[in-house]
């Protein structure tokens, strides 16, 4: 098993102090940065490895044999292995870069799907993803005159798991499931929908995780999950924004053909014909984004330190705190599950009479950053019967003063509307 440290209470103003941008000032006001799920805020020392590659050996890898090229190499290198570490995988070899979730998913879309999904086949995912785990199947099933199924949630924000079990069949191929919601917060069992699959589904069949908003927030093994892929971004984990992983098993990634073609992915090239580097190397052509990984090590050390059973305990209490203090609130309407042991650091929630963007903007001029919108889940919206939503996320940095903040904000927003003022900022 991955990350075994000890539980413990994190320190948070220590950790504040090591994030920058928390010392900004919006409309005159402390920043309280509620957006976590969009993207994270980064520590120094993530920002300073930034610095330090540019600064002290720049170069690029793989290619070259002179000091910097092989220092730049080792180091990026290096990524790979923490990476396969902190997920637990079986070795370095399984870690795939990419520019993030969105296209590590589309990868697997690509270099599998046009391969093993034929005419019948099945594809199920659920009505909760992120539309970049949710287009690029339904796109692929259509290509491919494939059966694209959609598994529902229940009235408390979980998966419905009977009726995903229903949907699964001898023909199914391709399951696509998130470990996370990032508008519920649901964190679904994917060793139980694993076992559905291997036990039901067709032999060849994969299962894709994304685990965008899980990875950052909670501990993750991929052998424990037996899952046969998983899609991440180093942004939503304190780290550079352009780097993404692809996790698969070593098995799978070596049948696969490489989508993008060129310099750094090629053993040898003839007129008629071209063989490519082993795993992983073949899906990394071009330059690739050295700066951004080789400080996406420091965010992982970050929160390898940290331990991430204690930043899942101090994000879930923030939900907890804040579930129990917006609930109070008159004509406040909250999604997800009601067991905070069953979702991780998102609530998200509608205001009677003030829409999510109105709401969002009126929180700004506090200097309180949330989000409103539909958040890339408009099947979601659908299911649950609206068109967006305000969202609030957390991290490690935030504390219950801004949870307070929050309900204050919208305490004030809600005078505002109920006084049928205009809003003007």
């Amino acid at each position: 098993m991955a990350q075994r440290q000890k539980i413990k209470k994190l320190n948070i103003e220590k950790i504040k102090a090591d994030f920058p941008i928390l010392k900004t000032k919006v409309n005159g006001k402390r920043l309280v940065y509620l957006d976590n799920t969009a993207t994270s805020q980064k520590p120094k020392a993530v920002i300073d490895a930034l610095i330090d590659y540019y600064q002290n050996y720049n170069a690029n890898i793989h290619r070259g044999v002179h000091t910097l090229s092989e220092k730049a190499s080792a180091k990026y290198e290096n990524v790979r292995v923490k990476v396969a570490k902190f997920i637990n995988a079986k070795n370095p070899e399984e870690i795939v870069f990419t520019r993030g979730t969105t296209e590590s998913l589309n990868l697997v879309a690509h270099s599998w799907g046009l391969s093993n999904l034929e005419a019948g086949d099945e594809v199920v995912t659920t009505e909760m993803e992120h539309h970049s785990n949710f287009v690029p199947w339904q796109q692929l099933a259509k290509k491919q005159k494939a059966v694209f199924k959609v598994a529902k949630i229940d009235k408390h924000g979980h998966l419905d798991l009977d009726n995903f079990d229903s949907l699964v069949t001898k023909k199914t191929k391709i399951v696509a499931v998130a470990r996370c919601s990032n508008v519920l917060g649901t964190v679904n069992d994917v060793r139980a929908i694993a076992k559905i699959i291997r036990q039901k589904a067709h032999a060849k069949a994969i299962f894709v995780v994304d685990g965008a908003q899980a990875v950052p927030h909670l501990p993750t093994d991929v052998q424990d999950w037996d899952c046969d892929f998983l899609a991440f971004s180093a942004h939503k984990m304190l780290g550079p924004t352009g780097v993404g992983v692809l996790y698969g098993k070593k098995e799978l990634l070596d049948k696969l053909q490489p989508h993008h073609f060129g310099g750094g992915m090629v053993q040898k090239v003839e007129h008629q014909e071209t063989t490519w580097k082993e795993t992983p190397w073949k899906f990394e052509a071009g330059t690739v984004n050295i700066a951004d990984v080789i400080a996406f090590g420091k965010s992982i050390d970050y929160l390898e330190k940290l331990g991430m059973k204690n930043v899942s305990k101090h994000t879930r209490s923030l939900v907890e705190y804040a579930v129990s203090k917006l609930s109070k609130i008159k004509g406040m309407k909250i999604y997800g599950p009601t067991d905070i042991a069953t979702r991780t650091a998102v609530v998200s929630f509608n205001v009677e009479c003030i829409h999510p963007h109105d709401l969002s903007t009126i929180l700004d001029h506090e200097g309180i950053a949330i989000r409103g919108g539909h958040h890339c889940a408009q099947p979601l919206m659908n299911a649950l019967g609206i068109n967006s939503c305000a969202r609030a996320s957390f991290y490690i940095y935030n504390t219950k003063e801004d949870v307070d903040a929050l309900v204050k904000g919208i305490v004030k927003a809600k005078k505002i509307f109920d006084k049928g003022k205009a809003v003007v900022i």
